[in-house]
């Protein structure tokens, strides 16, 4: 029997059927979904909201999520960082948010897809992204027998399917649909790298910083643009940022350089003593020594072999090789 429940259920196959859709897709879903079920039994009184009518909107998908409640699932949304358009996803809010990917992809492909979204998190100066090379370089660090142009082959997929997004320089990002499924995965395993911003207190990987030293405002271009319509100074600080020698310094993609590429970073762990290590297996990868420190150490005596073996250990980045230094 035909009940103004089924409008929920109509709209939710249409939602399924597609990844990420727009409001104004929604919107217009939501509509057509009212007329089918008027059609079935046109007795039915089913108010049809205004196109501008926000309240009904909110009201009808908070009873969407409330259905949704035992399944865990979630109707989200989240504004796109480039357009500033709001878009919803059907989303899983139980468990590991990234095993959402084992539908179409294989184990391995999801380790692949982690182990790329760790380096975009972990990317220094809030640049959000890794470079094509960067990327393929993800396989010699994961225990798998994908090769690099396996991988390749595997980021179009990436692409294709939604999860990343690929600039003109070749530079990956998180998509709107990661930020949509992975929000809270995201948030628990790298907790220190998320940012918000400031205006609208949604996740940032792309937009504008205050250039003040330690100020925190992080903006997306589309929350900048309509809050400079109103105000030139920045809300925390008050820097004036209409002057030429305060540009806002860019978040995302842009805030990496032409032809600048940064060493692979690992994030931490928690010890049982509650400090925090490097990965140990990322350790021993890069205390593998060259053939030229080799031999350059035996040049050197063993009282150098005993000594320090000259890491040049940064307290986020993953150690580099450097020149040994004698201690004598």
């Amino acid at each position: 029997m035909v009940s103004s429940n089924d409008v929920q259920r109509l709209f939710l196959q249409a939602v399924i059927s597609r990844r990420v859709l727009s409001y104004t897709l929604a919107h217009v879903i939501w509509w057509k979904c009212i007329d089918a079920v008027k059609a079935a039994d046109s007795t039915l009184q089913i108010p049809k909201p205004r196109e501008d009518d926000r309240a009904a909107w909110d009201s009808f998908t908070a009873k969407v999520n409330e259905s949704l409640n035992p399944l865990d699932l979630e109707f989200r949304h989240l504004h796109d960082e480039l357009s500033g358009r709001e878009m919803y996803a059907l989303v899983n809010r139980k468990g590991d948010e990234v095993a959402q990917l084992a539908t179409g992809y294989t184990p391995a492909e999801i380790a692949y897809f982690k182990a790329i979204v760790e380096q975009i998190m972990l990317a220094p100066h809030e640049s959000f992204s890794v470079s094509s090379l960067a990327a393929l370089r993800e396989v010699n660090f994961l225990k798998t027998n994908m090769s690099k142009t396996q991988a390749e082959v595997v980021l179009g997929s990436f692409v294709a399917n939604g999860w990343l997004l690929k600039s003109k320089r070749g530079r990956y990002s998180l998509s709107t649909r990661s930020l949509l499924e992975l929000l809270p995965y995201l948030k628990s395993t790298y907790p220190d790298e998320v940012i918000e911003c400031t205006i609208c207190l949604e996740i940032l990987t792309r937009g504008v910083a205050c250039p003040t030293r330690n100020c925190k405002v992080r903006l997306h271009d589309h929350c900048f643009n309509n809050y400079k319509r109103i105000h030139s100074t920045c809300p925390s600080c008050n820097e004036t940022w209409t002057s030429s020698s305060k540009k806002l310094i860019p978040v995302g993609e842009g805030a990496v350089k032409e032809g600048q590429d940064f060493n692979r970073r690992v994030r931490k762990k928690q010890t049982e003593e509650g400090s925090e290590e490097e990965d140990d297996e990322e350790m021993e990868e890069s205390q593998e020594p060259t053939q030229a420190q080799s031999q350059s150490q035996k040049t050197r005596g063993k009282k150098d072999s005993s000594a320090d073996e000259g890491m040049d250990v940064d307290e986020d980045d993953v150690p580099k090789r450097s020149q040994r230094k004698s201690r004598r």
